[in-house]
């Protein structure tokens, strides 16, 4: 049994992982800033604090084999003008500390929520799309997205970032596909279907210092 620390986890995408995890059999431990609001099975261990906290991160990993992070740098809306309510670089942030502690505890697996268009994928980016990110708020998102990729990758841990498409509850259009390279992804992902690849990436050890795209196909 695997014994797995999830950052986010009262989240959207967070809440499917930390059910698929305990249904997987997984120990579970998510840290989280108000554990009465997160919907998880019981068997998850619910840590109260903050990954900016480095000495949160130290009580909530201690015992865990591997990290998944599902964290967000969020805004009040979905809107793409609306106004952000997360620390700058939140995420960045976030991962400094997580890699920090990670090296103290010897843990070395790690696998984290991306986007399309993070780091080096910027520039696979169409022209519109990308004067669209830097009119609207969801440039400081990018900024930390951006960050947090050259952080990440710079580490000795064996990580994955999971670029995800736009994430959807609706139901997926197909079949999960994951790619790296000249990939053409699908408009979106189902954020279930999403929380299921970050669990695989860890059970399977697979996609170990790539950063594939994920995506829903047409069915």
């Amino acid at each position: 049994m695997t014994s797995l620390l999830v950052l986010g986890g009262s989240g959207r995408t967070g809440t499917h992982v930390l059910v698929q995890a305990a249904n997987r059999g997984y120990r579970v431990r998510a840290l989280v800033r108000n554990p009465d609001t997160v919907q998880a099975p019981p068997t998850v261990e619910s840590i109260q604090g903050t990954p900016l906290d480095i000495d949160d991160l130290r009580r909530a990993a201690q015992g865990t084999q591997a990290v998944i992070s599902v964290l967000s740098n969020a805004r009040t809306s979905d809107n793409p003008w609306a106004k952000a309510i997360s620390p700058p670089m939140f995420m960045t942030d976030a991962a400094r500390n997580t890699l920090t502690v990670m090296g103290e505890l010897g843990i070395r697996r790690i696998v984290l929520a991306s986007t399309q268009g993070a780091g080096d994928d910027w520039n696979r980016l169409n022209p519109v799309v990308k004067a669209f990110i830097k009119l609207s708020n969801i440039k400081a998102g990018f900024a930390d997205h951006h960050a947090l990729d050259h952080l990440v990758r710079a580490s000795s841990t064996d990580w994955t970032l999971a670029r995800a498409v736009a994430l959807s509850d609706k139901p997926a259009l197909g079949p999960l596909r994951a790619a790296t390279g000249n990939a053409k992804p699908g408009p979106r992902v189902n954020r279930a279907d999403l929380a299921g690849f970050l669990l695989d990436a860890v059970e399977q050890g697979s996609w170990i210092r790539q950063a594939p795209l994920v995506w829903n196909a047409r069915g």
